[in-house]
């Protein structure tokens, strides 16, 4: 865009403004709000989840509220309305036909299709608890969430049906529901998709277990609807502090745990988005890419929640990897914002069909989930010719704390906290730092989590007298803005997903062949972070591919070490503890050298 990295985007707020000083008042940093933001959040406008869902319906009930796209250029939506109904149906089938009761569990486990806001919005009418799953996850993991969660029901695509099968058993989970990736679409292209992923590329498994069709039971729900059944009576005894979701999480430390998010808190956290986004929205008018998987937190707030309130049309991508699935959209559709993390734009920017695209509707992108890397964020504002703008946010704050002022945004920053958040910084005896100062930054505001879920001792570790301890190091400039500095835990982030060193080591400790193991990350242009595994070895005869191998039958695939560094032994404490912080040098060493194709 030919612009420097502080530049202004809006020459309301190029004016010359002075900088910080310690006697600045409080929240100075509501100057670099547009002048429509109000400097506070104005009170919450719904009781609920299911208001909010059900007034932006009727405000937009005719108009397309989501695309699925298909990598094949294959199409099918659902307006507002449709939504609405669809999931009103959901909801009396979870009430009336399956028996669940007001406060229970219920997993979601699938990408991004046409039946993931119906199960969403249709098990929050209902009065009841979603948990967002990775469909990804491992059969150990799907069994820690499960079993943790006290999870009743489980809403899950068809292709992930074997690994469903293994856990039932070692859960609480009565009652299953199946989709496919085609529920939803009008029933020409339904029937093909069907047909061609069952039969001509055998990705559909047989299911062995009880379970009840997705399409079936909406049938059921709007057959109770026909017979009398009214699915706003279940909001009745809903408030703020009911619980909307459980979204899991390992915090700053090891084992997923679940973020008890209220329905205040994913209120607030819209309101805190649309604050900030409003002066930049046309309101019933926008296109949003959802490349990101609704199921992380980022996505399930920036997109799906907040531009459905906004009015926009979500195009929903079942999965962005290849990105040659993102080809058909990206070149045809009139996308006017997108949200990512660094992965993907750089990714992106190695495609020659979106390099050689020109014709822009884009108005805007959204980084978050992983740190942008500035030089990422600058060859992409000049691919686009749209500026990107950082925020941060993690998933006890719902997810968004901070976010750049769109009019005046810095691309090395992580922005200014939005509405009605408050920051701190506090040294390693929790006392406040000087203005400018590095210490570990904190966070209270109407979007933080009430706790962990059933985790007292973890979540009085976490929250300080109503402030989040967020476990990173950060600082704010002189003009107001945030930036991450590092990171007080050994955390290890990859494309936006948390990877825990401890849960990592645990499992490649596990092979017969391994002695000692350490895990660390290091940083990566494209992925944010790697993970590499220093090991020693019990038998000599011990390789890389095995360890690795090994991993992959436990873990993700992101938690999966890229590189294992094998070493006669690694350094330890006094006490015996392995020094993970003695390794990050080697580890870099070791990651440059693969770089260059050395061993």
């Amino acid at each position: 865009m030919g612009e420097s990295k502080d530049s202004c985007h809006n020459p309301i707020a190029c004016a010359r403004i002075a900088p910080l000083t310690m006697t600045t008042p409080l929240r100075p940093w509501t100057r670099f709000y547009h002048p429509s933001t109000p400097a506070d959040l104005p009170p919450l406008k719904w009781p609920h989840m299911p208001a909010a869902i059900r007034e932006a319906a009727a405000t937009y009930q005719s108009q397309p509220a989501f695309t699925l796209a298909l990598p094949n250029g294959s199409q099918g939506g659902l307006t507002f309305g449709e939504i609405d109904r669809l999931s009103d149906q959901f909801a009396v089938y979870l009430r009336e036909v399956a028996g669940f009761k007001a406060g229970d569990r219920v997993a979601l486990q699938m990408p991004n299709c046409l039946a993931y806001p119906v199960a969403v919005f249709g098990t929050l009418k209902a009065g009841l608890i979603m948990v967002n799953t990775n469909p990804l996850y491992t059969t150990a993991e799907m069994v820690h969430q499960f079993s943790d969660s006290g999870a009743a029901g489980l809403v899950v695509i068809d292709l992930f049906a074997p690994k469903v099968a293994e856990v039932l058993s070692k859960t609480q989970i009565k009652t299953v529901l199946v989709l496919t990736i085609a529920d939803l679409l009008p029933p020409i292209k339904r029937t093909l998709i069907r047909l061609v992923q069952k039969y001509v590329k055998k990705m559909v498994p047989p299911i062995t277990f009880a379970h009840t069709k997705f399409e079936r039971a909406l049938s059921q729900g709007a057959d109770r609807i026909a017979a009398g059944a009214d699915p706003r009576l279940y909001a009745e005894s809903l408030t703020r502090n009911s619980i909307a979701a459980l979204q899991y999480t390992g915090g700053t430390t090891g084992v997923a745990k679940g973020a008890v998010l209220t329905h205040g808190n994913l209120i607030a956290n819209m309101m805190q988005g649309l604050e900030m986004w409003r002066p930049f929205l046309r309101l019933g008018n926008e296109v949003m890419l959802t490349a990101l998987p609704l199921y992380h937190i980022f996505a399930f707030t920036a997109n799906l929640m907040i531009f459905f309130a906004a009015g926009g049309r979500n195009i929903l991508v079942p999965s962005p990897r290849p990105l040659s699935n993102l080809k058909v959209v990206m070149t045809t559709e009139p996308i006017t914002w997108f949200t990512g993390v660094n992965t993907l734009f750089a990714g992106l920017m190695h495609e020659p069909w979106f390099m050689a695209k020109k014709n822009w509707s884009l108005r805007g992108t959204v980084a978050g989930g992983m740190a942008l890397v500035p030089v990422i964020g600058e060859r992409w504002e000049k691919a686009t010719g749209t500026p990107i703008y950082q925020g941060y946010g993690l998933t006890e704050t719902s997810p968004v704390a901070t976010l750049n002022p769109f009019q005046r945004p810095k691309r090395e920053a992580i922005g200014v906290p939005v509405p009605g958040t408050d920051v701190r910084f506090v040294d390693a005896d929790n006392k406040e730092v000087a203005f400018g100062e590095v210490g570990e930054l904190w966070i209270k505001g109407p979007q933080v989590m009430q706790g962990y879920w059933q985790r007292p001792d973890e979540s009085a570790r976490a929250l300080r007298d109503g402030w989040l301890a967020t476990g990173d190091i950060a600082k704010m400039d002189a003009d107001g803005y945030i930036q991450i500095v590092d990171r007080k835990k050994d955390m290890i982030l990859v494309s936006g997903f948390n990877v825990y060193p401890n849960e990592v080591e645990a499992v490649i400790a596990e092979h017969p062949g391994v002695g000692d193991v350490a895990v660390v990350g290091v940083p990566d242009d494209e992925c944010g972070e790697i993970v590499v595994a220093f090991v020693t070895k019990k038998d000599a005869a011990l390789t890389e591919d095995a360890v690795r191998q090994h991993a992959r039958l436990s873990l993700t695939g992101y938690k999966v070490p890229r590189i294992v560094v094998f070493r006669d032994d690694l350094p330890k404490s006094n006490v015996g503890k392995v020094l993970r912080k003695d390794l990050r040098d080697d580890a870099v060493q070791a990651y440059l050298a693969r770089k260059k194709g050395t061993p």
